[in-house]
């Protein structure tokens, strides 16, 4: 099972390494609206699972959403020691 914190490593890498074939790569390439755009869409998407479509699906736009802030948070140069020490 991976972490929020092996999560934000794997991104970290696969931005440092810049393949070209990476989702990541290619959403980090977007900038900062497209990928805020993304956690939008996910926190709505998550909310509508939560509300209506149960626990399986909201956990998996919930994944998502944290997938999309961690891409958002690598763009930004927020570290998760930077986030840790805010909550």
């Amino acid at each position: 099972m991976k972490t929020f914190d092996d999560l934000y490593a794997e991104l970290a890498r696969k931005i440092a390494h810049q393949d070209v074939d990476s989702g990541t790569v290619k959403l980090l390439d977007q900038g900062v609206h497209a990928i805020g755009k993304k956690v939008v869409e996910e926190a709505a998407e998550a909310w509508m699972a939560a509300e209506y479509e149960g626990h399986e699906r909201t956990a998996e736009e919930i994944a998502q959403l944290l997938y999309h802030v961690q891409v958002l948070m690598l763009a930004s140069k927020v570290s998760l020691d930077d986030v840790y020490r805010r909550l």
